[in-house]
C-alpha cells in the first residue's frame, strides 16, 4: 500500500532529514538519520543514503516501511 503525502515549503530546499521530521514521518532528527541509512528513503526513484541531500519543489521521496510505502510530493508555497 502506498500513501500520498503533500509538503509544501517556502524556501529553495529542505534537506531529507529536515523534510522526514517536517512531514511526520521521523519524530526526532536522529530517527531521521536512521530511516536514511537504513536505505528506506528514494528520491526521485533512485535509492538516497545522504540525510543532507537538498529536495526542492517538485521532487518526490518514497520511504519505504515494512508493510507499506509512503510517497511526499514536495511543493512550493
Amino acid at each position: 500500500m502506498v500513501d500520498m503525502m503533500e509538503v509544501t515549503i517556502r524556501t529553495e530546499y529542505i534537506k531529507l532529514g529536515d523534510l522526514l521530521k517536517f512531514s511526520g514521518l521521523a519524530h526526532t532528527g536522529g530517527e531521521a538519520k536512521e530511516m536514511v541509512q537504513a536505505g528506506i528513503c528514494d528520491v526521485d526513484g533512485e535509492q538516497c543514503t545522504m540525510r543532507g541531500r537538498k529536495i526542492r519543489p517538485g521532487m518526490k521521496v518514497r520511504v519505504n516501511f515494512e508493510d507499506e510505502s509512503v510517497d511526499i510530493e514536495v511543493k512550493n508555497a
